[in-house]
Parts: C-alpha cells; sequence; structure tokens
C-alpha cells in the first residue's frame, strides 16, 4: 500500500490510516447529527446538544439554528453570546468567542486552510480568538490565525486576514480599518436570543 505521494507505507503506518479513517468518519458522522438536530427550534435543547458534543458555552449564549460545526472539541464560547443562524465555527483548531459577541448570520470562522505553496497543499491550523464585546456582521469570513480585539466591529462581507485591533471598524476585501468605535467602555447585555431561530 502507498501514500497519496506514492511513498510505500509500513504495516504500522497502515494501521495509523486505517485508525485515522475511523475517527474521521465516526467525527463526521457526530457532525452531521448534529446538524441535522442543530436545526430543532429550541434554544435550550441546541444548547444541550452542542456541549454534550464538546462546545464549551457560557451562561446566557446562544447558537441559532443550522450552525454548521468542522470539529466541536476546541470551540469556546463566553457569556451572553449569539451565534447567529447558518454560521460556520471551525473547531479543528482553537477558536476562542468571549463574553458580549454578536455574530450575525451566515459569519463564517476558519481556523485551518491549504498551504498554497507547499508542494502536497497540506493543511495548516492556527487559533482564532475573539474578545469581548465584538460584533461580526453578516456573511463575513474570518481566517485561521486572526485575533479581532475587544469591541471590534467587522463589516458584512468582510474577509478578515489579519489581526483586528480593539474597538476598529474593519470591512471590505481583504478587511482594512475604514473607522474606530467612540465608546470604548461598552458594558450592554445582548439580551434574549429570537424564538424559532
Amino acid at each position: 500500500m502507498k501514500d497519496s505521494q506514492g511513498k510505500a507505507l509500513s504495516n504500522q503506518e497502515i494501521g495509523k490510516k486505517i485508525e485515522n479513517r475511523v475517527k474521521n468518519v465516526a467525527l463526521e458522522t457526530e457532525l452531521f447529527i448534529i446538524h441535522v438536530l442543530g436545526r430543532i427550534p429550541s434554544h435550550t435543547f441546541r444548547k444541550a446538544l452542542h456541549k454534550s458534543a464538546g462546545v464549551k458555552m457560557g451562561k446566557g449564549s446562544t447558537i441559532h439554528m443550522g450552525v454548521t460545526f468542522y470539529d466541536t472539541k476546541n470551540i469556546v464560547i463566553g457569556d451572553d453570546t449569539i451565534i447567529g443562524e447558518k454560521a460556520v465555527l471551525d473547531g479543528r483548531a482553537r477558536l476562542v468567542i468571549g463574553n458580549h459577541v454578536a455574530l450575525a448570520s451566515e459569519v463564517m470562522i476558519y481556523n485551518s486552510q491549504h498551504d498554497i505553496h507547499d508542494p502536497f497543499f497540506k493543511a495548516v491550523a492556527k487559533p482564532v480568538h475573539i474578545e469581548d464585546y465584538v460584533f461580526i456582521g453578516p456573511r463575513a469570513i474570518i481566517l485561521p490565525g486572526v485575533t479581532i480585539g475587544r469591541g471590534a466591529i467587522v463589516a458584512a462581507g468582510a474577509v478578515v486576514t489579519k489581526n483586528v485591533a480593539p474597538f476598529a471598524v474593519v470591512g471590505g476585501v481583504p478587511a482594512k480599518v475604514i473607522s474606530e468605535r467612540e465608546h470604548k467602555d461598552p458594558k450592554y447585555k445582548l439580551g434574549r436570543p429570537r424564538l424559532f431561530r
């Protein structure tokens, strides 16, 4: 048996590949079940589902329906945070989302990508950290290795490839600073999530 680069594999390497394949099939099955059950219109049920799958969620936080996970075990969500419907949360590396964070609908957060300069197109994973009081607008994309500073705003449709300073307002592709939040001491709570979302 040979690997994808044509190198002959030892029996130990073959065993490891089989073990990895079985683990991946089990993970994909678990994620499929979470995706299907994650459409049940009950925040309480979904929170229990996501916690049982390994997502660490703080008090008062909620994940709306239709969220896609690539893994759940590396995701940490703080208190009073709302994840909008149809978001993508990549847990293949550490993903930390702070307190009082609002992610709008269809936000995509990735922490693994392929190295386009590697001859074998290998995957590279880097953590993503979103600090407290951040707002990320609809359909924004956050790429691996990015930290979004406290109180920052990411405009709808932005593609964030680099760290965002605290209280900066960024937008565009790739995202650039377009403004700054005037108030630097937020104290708000996001309130209850909408029913049936």
